[in-house]
């Protein structure tokens, strides 16, 4: 169940986390002003890019912080705007690394810098690569920023120590899963099952999931077992997420997830339900056109349909049921505080839906 008085402090804290944005950004552009008008505008273009989104990371960190008893907000809020930061950083870098100028359908930092380039005369492969340019150096500053507001928390020494080697390490791992990516792509043959699993885990749930959640308890004081065993939790529900999410990539309703169900067939994106397909005679038929540029909905369809008819659908959602159910099991150890388990028992729950 709920408790009134979490959830209270936890919507209070992602005001705190907010506030600590704004200000972030505030300070950023003053100083920027400096160095003229262009690099103002790029602080106002990253700023824009942070705005909006769904809080994840800072609700994470918010819920391990307030249901461990923590009670300083406004410096909980400084460390869940850290992870919404670096959120930015690595979507931004992403986008580049991908050779996307558009995000939820409107133009990223690398589009937005694209397009005035384009307005300005440039060729199509300057304007790109301006654009790309521009988006390598937002998502560094945006990097730089998440350090910054983690040692805004005015946490003592010891605390500060800890929480910067937990960002370190989810920027670590985010950057070894994003390499295990880009090496999927060069491979003639897919990746395995397994070798997805463990690129979606550093790529993005640690990131989301284990840090954030570590990161609230550290700063709460939880013990070292509380903070592991949040940890094996965040581990198993970001996978469970991630995977759950490729489905949705290709089978959603693009209404509800704002996100185009032909991107990752078209980009090849190599995804557990790949994985699984290309192990079956079934996907011969559609293996030309997976991962084609000239991908069109028709083309989908049939790609779609190997994907149901040799069973890869059911083998991923039934996966990532699994791996659900053993972050539902991970909520019981001991270590994790029974105000804390009921906090984040509906992540799960939420996970299993999404997975049917």
């Amino acid at each position: 169940m709920d408790h009134p008085d979490l959830v209270e402090s936890s919507s209070r804290g992602l005001r705190h986390a907010e506030e600590a944005l704004e200000r972030y950004f505030v300070l950023a552009k003053r100083r920027a002003e400096q160095w003229g008008d262009g690099y103002l505008k790029l602080w106002n273009v990253i700023e824009q890019n942070t705005s909006g989104g769904k809080r994840f990371r800072p609700r994470m960190v918010m819920t391990a912080y307030v249901s461990l008893g923590g009670d300083d907000l406004p410096a909980a809020g400084q460390l869940a705007a850290a992870y919404e930061m670096l959120h930015t950083a690595l979507i931004v870098h992403d986008d580049v690394i991908d050779r996307d100028f558009v995000r939820r359908g409107i133009p990223n930092v690398s589009g937005s810098y694209r397009d005035q380039a384009t307005t300005a005369g440039f060729a199509t492969p300057a304007a790109e690569h301006r654009g790309m340019s521009v988006a390598v150096i937002a998502g560094d500053l945006a990097l730089s920023g998440a350090y910054g507001l983690v040692d805004r928390t005015g946490a003592d020494d010891v605390t500060r120590l800890r929480l910067r080697e937990l960002l370190d390490g989810a920027v670590s791992a985010s950057a070894a899963g994003e390499l295990a990516d880009v090496d999927f792509s060069l491979r003639p043959e897919a990746p395995t099952v397994d070798e997805v699993v463990d690129m979606e885990r550093l790529k993005t749930a640690v990131y989301s999931f284990e840090a954030p959640l570590q990161s609230g308890a550290v700063l709460a004081g939880a013990d070292d077992a509380t903070v592991t065993a949040l940890g094996e939790f965040g581990r198993l529900i970001g996978i469970a997420y991630q995977i759950v999410d490729d489905v949705l990539g290709v089978f959603g309703d693009e209404r509800s997830t704002g996100k185009s169900t032909i991107g990752d067939l078209r980009e090849g994106k190599r995804t557990v339900l790949v994985s699984y397909a290309s192990t079956r005679e079934e996907w011969m038929r559609v293996r030309e056109l997976f991962g084609s540029p000239a991908l069109e909905e028709d083309g989908a369809e049939k790609i779609r349909a190997v994907l149901e008819e040799c069973g890869a659908r059911a083998y991923t959602e039934a996966l990532a049921r699994d791996y659900a159910n053993r972050a539902w099991e991970a909520l019981t150890s001991p270590s994790i505080p029974v105000a804390t388990r009921d906090e984040l028992r509906p992540i799960v729950a939420n996970v299993l839906e999404r997975a049917r």
